[in-house]
């Protein structure tokens, strides 16, 4: 080996355990950024939202650099372990079905799904009153899973998008009648916009847990324990120190934490 190449091997095996050690204090985390209040775009371009925000915080918490890296929600999972990223924050609902292929941090909200339809409509038993109706649901969501496994057999036409604003655009066009999402995200996404003016929250609360999950949390690769834990326990650390609660009032004037 030449002089130069000596020196040049020698740099590098100098530098590589800092950047090793840079690397470890950057978490990569996938986010879907169109479900508002949640994850959103400003109109330069930029991400925001409740999910956004936590995240923020709890990377702060742990003492590493938030790298937020964005994908459609029904690729979440699938990037995750083929490790595009090492984490998913994006309102993931734990659910038995999702446990067999990734782990969970303890929640950071939990909130109930709800219907969304034209302000007047009456939904007292949503098998009967929806039966020959278009209800649009997001893709590979808890809600497209019951909406399949409930709603499709009692004769009520599930369509599924990519996110949720494209249903919210197709309801305000006549091509929906409904949406089954989380209650938060048609209210502060939809009705509170001049785009759902005319609609409103109709029907009952869904919250069986085989379908609707233990509340939101963080996704891990699968046996990945060590960094689900270190996500609970800058949960319980932001919620203790009031951190959580600012990015809450932010948002909502409700206690979006759940019981």
């Amino acid at each position: 080996m030449n002089k130069t190449a000596l020196l040049g091997a020698l740099a590098l095996s100098i530098l590589s355990p800092l950047a090793l050690a840079e690397e470890a204090k950057t978490l990569r985390i996938g986010i879907e950024a169109a479900y508002p209040p949640f994850a959103y775009k400003t109109p330069d371009g930029a991400i925001t939202g409740f999910d956004y925000d936590i995240g923020n915080a709890l990377c702060e918490q742990m003492q590493v650099k938030c790298q937020w890296i964005e994908q459609e929600f029904d690729g979440l999972i699938p990037a995750l372990k083929v490790r595009k990223f090492d984490a998913v924050l994006s309102s993931l609902t734990i659910t038995e079905d999702r446990l067999k292929s990734v782990d969970f941090s303890k929640k950071y909200y939990h909130t109930p799904a709800k219907l969304g339809m034209k302000a007047g409509s009456q939904i007292n038993d949503p098998l009967l009153d929806l039966k020959g109706k278009k209800v649009g649901v997001q893709r590979a969501s808890v809600y497209d899973r019951y909406a399949s496994e409930v709603f499709a057999p009692a004769g009520i036409e599930v369509v599924r998008y990519s996110s949720q604003n494209e249903i919210f655009l197709d309801m305000t066009s006549g091509r929906l009648d409904a949406t089954l999402a989380d209650i938060v995200n048609i209210d502060y996404g939809f009705l509170k916009t001049d785009a759902g003016k005319g609609f409103a929250l109709v029907g009952p609360d869904f919250q069986q847990e085989q379908y609707f999950g233990q509340g939101q949390a963080i996704a891990v690769r699968k046996g990945d324990t060590v960094l689900a834990d270190r996500f609970s326990a800058a949960i319980d650390a932001i919620r203790a120190n009031g951190q959580y609660q600012a990015v809450q009032d932010k948002y909502f004037d409700f206690n979006v934490y759940g019981e």
